[in-house]
């Protein structure tokens, strides 16, 4: 540790020591000093709070796999097609504002890693470069989506379609389960710096309660989005519309009657609403209670999944493809993006030779056993009625 048990260190203090020769980084309230761990560590030189990435095992952990023997797997096929777009592996980049807090190539340096390994990235509304930067700096023909925040001054959304259509982006992913910004007290609490997004013009700063980046960022967003809205965006986007942050079965059903082209079963991270349910739990609820979805438009997830084991979990329950945020962020740049790639490629394809199975078509249900979380899904949404109280007069 930087210090011994007990002493406080400020932010101010752990944001000093942020060079290859002297490197601290918070896990879980406690200061570790990794200078000569450095070179080693998948973060590279960071002293951003750790904790995400070092949590304890996700719920998808809790989901057992069951291998099959004597399988001929000497040639298996990771890719697959995302709204139309082929990718080398069943995931993708998923969008998380301001890449360049992480590293000073930001989206970019995730562009070029996605190019160079056939992924797909979708880039956040909030990205700390402009849109066509990030485009320009693929190959040609690149796969891109984009993730929207729709602004209230809806002349501004319309403004970004049309220049996404024109840029090649491939999709409109539309977040829907964050009208307001959530209660982040880890964000808070650390000071942010004066930053704007190159996309969205949103600025964040300090102000009386904190940093809380993602509060002050969000200022902008339209609070009164409804169902009715996605023909607006499919229209002056002239793209498929996927909605992120779908985390009902309800919601789900809902999409399919408004036509959308995919949903996104995503919580934000767990960073929205407290004590919301891991997006893995809302696709082993909605493969149970509404299986028919998943012939009707692509499904995806995100949060929390770390590894290729847990990547196959969530595509033999349902889902078109997974989404992988938070990992890109503590990877060092370029190389460091197309090395947790390759790791993640690898263990995919470890994990379908060990079940048998060479193609993700293959990939079904009776691969996993669930029994350990399965009690988790909720059963009724009926409650016992509560009588009305009787009406007492006022003296």
């Amino acid at each position: 540790m930087a210090e011994e048990p007990g002493f406080q260190i400020t932010v101010a203090e752990l944001q000093k020591h942020n060079t290859k020769g002297d490197c601290w980084v918070a896990v879980h309230s406690k200061v570790w000093d990794v200078t000569d761990f450095l070179d080693e560590h998948p973060g590279g030189p960071a002293t951003t709070d750790l904790t995400t990435h070092h949590q304890n095992k996700a719920l998808s952990r809790r989901i057992m796999i069951q291998p099959r023997i004597l399988r001929d797997v000497k040639n298996v096929d990771t890719r697959r097609n995302i709204l139309g777009c082929e990718s080398s592996s069943p995931f993708f980049i998923s969008p998380a504002a301001m890449a360049k807090l992480a590293h000073p190539d930001g989206e970019i340096a995730l562009a070029k890693a996605a190019a160079s390994e056939g992924l797909i990235q979708c880039i956040s509304n909030n990205a700390s470069y402009p849109l066509s930067s990030i485009v320009q700096s693929g190959k040609p023909n690149q796969p891109f989506f984009l993730q929207l925040y729709v602004n209230h001054e809806r002349h501004k959304t319309e403004e970004l379609l049309r220049k996404a259509r024109d840029l090649g982006i491939k999709a409109i992913f539309v977040t829907v389960d964050a009208p307001v910004p959530g209660k982040r007290e880890a964000d808070e609490r650390i000071a942010a710096e004066a930053i704007q997004s190159a996309i969205s013009g949103a600025s964040a700063s300090n102000d009386k309660k904190g940093g809380g980046l993602g509060r002050l960022m969000a200022q902008y967003i339209d609070k009164s989005l409804t169902w009715s809205d996605i023909a607006w965006i499919k229209r002056v986007s002239g793209l498929p519309v996927v909605l992120k942050g779908v985390q009902s079965v309800a919601d789900a059903r809902m999409a399919m009657e408004y036509d959308v082209d995919g949903i996104f079963l995503s919580n934000h991270g767990g960073r929205s609403l407290d004590t919301s349910q891991p997006a893995i739990l809302n696709l082993l609820e909605l493969r149970k209670k509404c299986p028919e979805v998943f012939s009707k438009m692509e499904v995806y997830v995100d949060g929390g999944f770390q590894r290729g084991t847990d990547i196959i979990k969530a595509i033999a329950l349902g889902a078109t493809a997974v989404g992988v945020g938070r990992p890109y962020f503590l990877v060092y740049g370029q190389a460091g993006a197309e090395h947790l790639t390759s790791i993640l490629k690898d263990e995919v394809e470890v994990t379908m030779r060990l079940c048998g199975i060479t193609s993700l078509d293959q990939a079904n249900p009776d691969l996993l056993n669930t029994s350990d979380i399965d009690h988790l899904v909720r059963e009724s949404h009926k409650f016992p009625q509560i009588p009305p109280k009787p009406i007492r007069a006022r003296l």
